[in-house]
């Protein structure tokens, strides 16, 4: 239910109007001068405000002035009983959504409320949408690989060169191409993006390039291709290693002649696209094997870009455990959580073969299923993690047998410690050992003791 704000002077006035908006369905409330208009506006959520300009004291003009410097202010309708049209453009100028005469006549008014609240809704969906963006174009981690990678895209972003990325799957190469763009010249164009693994081999010359309706059977209706979708953007070409050599000479082509022909189309179309590929595979590897071909990829690799598994750089992966719990608290509307020094440790334990995107849906799936949980600790992570983490991790870490069988000792105890719930003489009874024994080797392998 949208609430509106009443501000008049006169009694009769609020009542009316009060009686009228309550009666379409909204919520109302009410204030008598500029000053308690304010003072509700910080205690209450309000979606609009309906302003008289005459009000004692503080007049509605300079009530508007305050009102747009609110973090969120609601819309504005301005009301009066002997406004002027130079009153009007003021208080357009300030911000108002609209200006109202009184006697206000009841269906202009519902009308301009709604049209005002449709508005600050979708001002409202602009930021959100905007915050998403952002979001997309984060690179995080204070590792050197990173830091590195977000000084190379500062430098070129602003150019005009095609860039290739390469990085296994799940390390985050969508990123890289959206951190671009948003540091681009384009950034305030499209930013289109195929994935050319996930579209059947017949309908990606389609996807790209648009086809004429009845061009092939079920093209019903005339289609605008990628590319020309991405014009004065930014074209993402996600695992461009999976396209077709059909599709591969006409992008050829297409990156050549900056032009196209959609299927079906005898009319060529000019393009200004700047093309940014990625892949998950080695392109010299399928050149060499007739699978890629040599001309495109050297129309593509004018600036490479290496994004590094997350196994190679670990130091990375508390900030990033962080960040998704921050990201998913808010995605489904929860407090933010904590996450134990143990927990984490146990996180850089483990290989990630699914890289980045692996540790992200883990980082959900505990907070989804732990919804009451304040601080989420190593038995909160699912099994493959805290069991495998060390086998997962191939060995290397450890370079003598001690502490091979360290790791695996704590993580044997971190296990029937979960099992106990804590417990420690209920996990020393499991384990055969006495109760301060088992203290000792605790604090031995640096497992935390909790009394």
């Amino acid at each position: 239910m949208h609430r509106i704000l009443i501000v008049d002077d006169e009694p009769g006035v609020r009542e009316s109007l009060t009686g009228v908006l309550q009666d379409e369905g909204y919520a109302t409330s009410e204030a008598a001068s500029a000053e308690a208009c304010l003072e509700v506006l910080r205690n209450q959520s309000v979606d609009l405000v309906l302003l008289d300009v005459w009000l004692p004291g503080m007049d509605g003009l300079e009530a508007l002035q305050k009102i747009r410097e609110l973090r969120d202010p609601p819309e504005v309708i301005m009301i009066s009983g002997h406004g002027t049209i130079e009153t009007a453009v003021r208080a357009t100028k300030l911000g108002a959504f609209d200006f109202l005469e009184k006697p206000l006549s009841i269906d202009r008014t519902l009308i301009l409320l709604k049209n005002a609240i449709d508005n600050k809704k979708l001002r409202q969906e602009n930021r959100d949408l905007k915050r998403q963006l952002q979001s997309k174009s984060v690179i995080a981690g204070d590792s050197v690989p990173m830091k590195a990678l977000r000084q190379q895209i500062a430098i070129m972003a602003p150019a005009n060169g095609r860039v290739l990325i390469y990085g296994e799957s799940g390390t985050g190469k969508e990123l890289v191409a959206h951190a671009i763009h948003a540091q681009s010249l384009r950034k305030d164009e499209a930013f289109i993006e195929v994935n050319c693994a996930a579209i059947p081999e017949d309908l990606i010359e389609s996807e790209l390039f648009g086809h004429k309706r009845g061009s092939f059977p079920g093209a019903t209706t005339d289609k605008e291709g990628k590319f020309r979708s991405a014009h004065g953007g930014t074209l993402f070409l996600d695992e461009v290693g999976d396209m077709s050599l059909k599709t591969q000479a006409k992008v050829l082509r297409t990156l050549d002649e900056q032009r196209f022909t959609p299927v079906g189309s005898d009319d060529p179309v000019t393009v200004d696209a700047r093309v940014i590929a990625s892949t998950n595979k080695d392109l010299e590897e399928e050149i060499s094997k007739g699978n890629f071909r040599e001309d495109l990829f050297y129309r593509l690799n004018v600036i490479p870009f290496f994004v590094p598994a997350l196994r190679e750089r670990k130091e990375d992966i508390p900030g990033l455990a962080r960040f998704f719990l921050k990201e998913f608290a808010a995605a489904y509307g929860r407090r933010p959580r904590e996450i134990t020094d143990d927990a984490l440790n146990t996180l850089m334990r483990y290989a990630w073969p699914g890289n980045v995107r692996e540790l992200r849906n883990v980082i959900e799936r505990i907070v989804i299923m732990n919804p009451t949980t304040s601080k989420f600790e190593r038995k909160h992570l699912p099994p493959l993690i805290y069991r495998d983490g060390t086998r997962n991790s191939g060995g290397t870490e450890f370079s003598t047998l001690h502490q091979a069988r360290d790791a695996y000792e704590r993580d044997y105890i971190l296990k029937k410690l979960d099992e106990s719930h804590g417990n420690i003489t209920r996990t020393a009874e499991i384990l055969g050992l006495e109760r301060s024994h088992l203290y000792r080797k605790m604090k031995t392998l640096g497992i935390a003791v909790k009394d």
